[in-house]
Formats: C-alpha cells, sequence, structure tokens
C-alpha cells in the first residue's frame, strides 16, 4: 500500500491523502446517513438495543463491502464518457474528483442534518452527471455525448424502479400476513403491546425476522454503497498516481493472456463486419476512441504488451498507454455489440471479449475495498438517531406495526441484494422509505403526507442540486488551475 506514494512529489501525495480522507469521509457519512434506515425497524420496534443494533449493522456493513464485487462500482464510474475517464491521471481529473465528492458530501450532511432520508447514491450519481455536463461545457461537446447516456439511463431505471418493487413486495407480504395470521401479536405496535400486555419486546419470530432482515439490509447495503466508494477510491488513485493503479499490477499472466487474444479477436470481428459497424458508427474524427479505431488499438497494445507476463514488466509510459488502449477497445465493443445484423455467434463472443478486456482495467486492490468497508462500517455507529424517528414514527399517521417492520424490511434487503447481484446501483434510502410507505397503504394506517411531500422533494431537488454544485466547481477550477 505504501508503494502508491513512492515517485510522487510532495504536493502530489499530499493530494492524495486530502482526496482518499474526501473519499473515506464520503463513505463514513454515508454509513451513519444511509443505515439509519438499516436499523429504523428494528430499534423502532424494541427488537434490540440501539448500541447493539448499530453495532451489528455496522458488522454486516463491513462484511457486505468485502463480499460486494465491482458491478456496482464500475456501473458507477462509467457513467463519465471515455474520453473523461482516458485523461483522468491529470490535473483536471484532479479537480474533477474534488467537485463530485464536496458536491456530494455537502448535500449529505444538510439532508442528514434536517432528518430527511435522502439517498447517498442519488447523490453520487447526481455529482457525477454534473462533471459530465461541466465537461462537455468546457470542451464545446454537445451534451449527448459528455454523458454516457446508455449507462445513465440503466442507473436511472434502477432508481425509479427498485422503490416501486420493494414498496410492492413489502404491500403483498404485509397483505399475507394480514390474511394468514389475522389475530396475531405481529399487527400491534411496540406501544400497544406495551400498553396492552406489559412487554416490551415483539413476539419471538417477528422479532427473530426483523433483526436478520435488518442485519441482511445492512449486509445488501454495504456490497452496494459500499462498491460505489470503491469506484471512487480508484478514480483518485488513477488519477494521482496513475503508474501504479492505470492497470492492476498484480494480474495473473493468464488474465494479460486473455486480454490479448480479446484485443485480437475484437479486431478480426470487426474486420468481418466492417460494413455493418461503419454503417452504424462512422468516422468523425472527434473523439480519442472510435470504433473505427479498432484495428489501431489493438495492434497497439499487443505490441506495446508483448512478451510481458505482469504489467510490472511495462514501463510507467506503456501502463498508462495500455489502459488508454483497453478502455478504447472495451468501449468499442460495447458498441459493436449494440449493431444489427451480428450474428449470434458474435454476440456471444463479444460478451467474453468485453470481460476479458475490462479485467485488468476494472479491479480494486484488497486494502481498497477494507479501507471503504471499515468507513462505512464505522460511519455506521453514529448518528442514526435522526433518521430513525422519521421512517419509524414519520411517514405513517399510525406506529408502525412488527409486521410492517418486518415487511417492510425484509423486502428493502431483498431488493438490494437482488439489485448488487445484477451490478445496479440503488438507494436504500429510496427502497426502505417506499417500503413503509407501501405497508402503510396495505394496513390502511394512513400516511403522512407532510412527511411524504419533505422525502419526495428532497429527492427531486438531490440531482439537480448535486448536479449543480459539481458543474460549477468543475468548471471553475478547470478555468482557475487547468
Amino acid at each position: 500500500m505504501l508503494d502508491l506514494f513512492s515517485g510522487l512529489e510532495t504536493h502530489v501525495a499530499i493530494t492524495l491523502v486530502l482526496s482518499l480522507g474526501f473519499v473515506l469521509a464520503f463513505e463514513f457519512i454515508n454509513g451513519f446517513h444511509d443505515t439509519a434506515n438499516a436499523v429504523a425497524t428494528v430499534i423502532y420496534t424494541q427488537s434490540m438495543k440501539p448500541r447493539l443494533a448499530v453495532f451489528a449493522s455496522g458488522v454486516f456493513n463491513f462484511f457486505g463491502v468485502l463480499a460486494g464485487g465491482l458491478a456496482v462500482a464500475y456501473a458507477i464510474v462509467n457513467l463519465l464518457p471515455t474520453d473523461l475517464l482516458l485523461n483522468v491521471q491529470s490535473t483536471q481529473g484532479m479537480i474533477m474528483v474534488f467537485a463530485l465528492l464536496f458536491s456530494a458530501i455537502a448535500w449529505n450532511l444538510g439532508t442528514w442534518y434536517l432528518g430527511i432520508p435522502a439517498s447517498s447514491s442519488h447523490t453520487m450519481i447526481g455529482a457525477i452527471l454534473g462533471i459530465g455536463v461541466g465537461n462537455a461545457l468546457i470542451t464545446g461537446e454537445s451534451l449527448s455525448t459528455g454523458i454516457n447516456w446508455s449507462k445513465a439511463i440503466d442507473v436511472f431505471l434502477s432508481l425509479f424502479l427498485s422503490p416501486l418493487f420493494g414498496a410492492g413486495l413489502a404491500g403483498v407480504m404485509l397483505f399475507l400476513l394480514l390474511k394468514l395470521r389475522p389475530k396475531s401479536n405481529i399487527h400491534k405496535s411496540p406501544f400497544q403491546r406495551q400498553q396492552i400486555e406489559g412487554r416490551k419486546h415483539p413476539p419471538f419470530w417477528a422479532r427473530f425476522m426483523l433483526i436478520t432482515s435488518s442485519m441482511g439490509m445492512s449486509f445488501s447495503h454495504g456490497s452496494n454503497d459500499g462498491q460505489k466508494g470503491v469506484g471512487l477510491v480508484m478514480l483518485v488513485l488513477i488519477a494521482l498516481a496513475p503508474t501504479h493503479f492505470v492497470v492492476n499490477l498484480d494480474a495473473e499472466p493468464i488474465q494479460i493472456e486473455h486480454t490479448k487474444t480479446a484485443a485480437l479477436q475484437l479486431k478480426e470481428m470487426y474486420q468481418r463486419n466492417q460494413s455493418l459497424i461503419d454503417a452504424q458508427y462512422p468516422s468523425t474524427g472527434l473523439h480519442t476512441c472510435e470504433v473505427s479505431k479498432v484495428g489501431v488499438e489493438a495492434g497497439s497494445l499487443l505490441s506495446d504488451i508483448g512478451e510481458a507476463k505482469s504489467f510490472q514488466d511495462l514501463p510507467d509510459a506503456k501502463r498508462i498507454d495500455a489502459r488508454t488502449q483497453l478502455i478504447c477497445l472495451n468501449d468499442a465493443a460495447k458498441k459493436i455489440s449494440k449493431v444489427s445484423g451480428l450474428s449470434e455467434v458474435d454476440q456471444k463472443q463479444l460478451k467474453g471479449i468485453q470481460k476479458d478486456l475490462s479485467t485488468t482495467v476494472e479491479y480494486a486492490p484488497t486494502w481498497v475495498i477494507a479501507a471503504v468497508a471499515l468507513a462505512i462500517g464505522m460511519g455506521t455507529m453514529v448518528g442514526w438517531k435522526r433518521v430513525v424517528k422519521t421512517v419509524g414514527e414519520g411517514i405513517g399517521k399510525q406506529e408502525m406495526t412488527y409486521a410492517q417492520g418486518m415487511s417492510a424490511q425484509t423486502m428493502a434487503a431483498a431488493s438490494i441484494g437482488l439489485a448488487s447481484m445484477i451490478g445496479a446501483p440503488v438507494s436504500t434510502t429510496q427502497i426502505l422509505s417506499s417500503a413503509v410507505a407501501g405497508t402503510m397503504v396495505v394496513n390502511r394506517s394512513g400516511i403522512q403526507m407532510s412527511t411524504i411531500k419533505t422525502i419526495f422533494i428532497t429527492w427531486v431537488l438531490t440531482l439537480p442540486v448535486s448536479m449543480g454544485l459539481a458543474i460549477s466547481i468543475y468548471y471553475l477550477g478547470v478555468k482557475l488551475f487547468v
């Protein structure tokens, strides 16, 4: 880990430390901001004592990050346009990272202070999109190319559909519990159970399900949101210590061979289908990466890597060149996969090609994952009280019952876990708040429209505010320092 400082000038090393601190601070804030949702129902229903619940949630968040993989991490990173990703190892890249993180942290702290269940994911995505828009304004490019819109649409769909999915599933689960066990104590609120029966805790099975789903939601939150932090750390490392992180220096020889084979296969596929591909992606000469340059990029990559069995054997400049070529080739492979008229064999082969081209640039060292896991886990253990009260009492007109807590939390955990498996970035806050609201509708408890209105307004404002902040800071920074 300490090797990352070797060869860096003092001011760059200081900037690197500050940048990593910013990312880990964001994940720490994410921990106590979003994970309040994971412990809200288990604390509110008195299934666990607050300190124990928050500590256990922090532990499960930690392991969730460790086990989460990298699909979500690079789904977020790849929102940025390819040309900007290629130039991330520069002063402009440093400004990009600071603008992104400052915007996200400012909005997160503000909404947490007001006790509003806002989305850290939504905030981060808004800031990233703001960077893309700011870069388009600076370079004079069209907004149509300033953002990776195909990836942005996928992210928007996951953010929009996941709360509806969570609310629907939670409502269905509560409906079944009401039908199957209409007279059960699980349909009492903590206050009712204490007043009527003099008991503090929920019934055994309800308590078991509340605790299990809370820890499951914490694990799912870590696996989804933690990956976003991993992606940000990698952006920082590539920007400030490129010779160590532009490619995976620990890649196995077999991975490098697969990368070379994939580049050659892509070149041959392009040559076989050149007329089809060029008709949809003609050369414009405006961008660093163009589909028509597949042959050139593949040849350069094979030449630069040569017979090397490790990226450590390559000079610093060739490592950076290899990253550029791999990103360009992977981008071309994604575009070619969308060309109509390709055979099924070619379509199937393209999936393997994309995986092999990205494996040595879409990676994260173990210490990065562990650092993000620790930050999000520690953050979970503080600052949770403000949001817990909003989730437990502020959404419905009546107190939350045990069955409602079970249904909302179980289905929220399942929804977030599924999203992590398919690499879709979603919002823990939005899913749980929607799931609670869904149970309130089914239970005919009524919904406090003032709270829902505040959450909705915050949800609507998060994207434009975080985008606006990122655009302003990035634009001014580039104009002043580049």
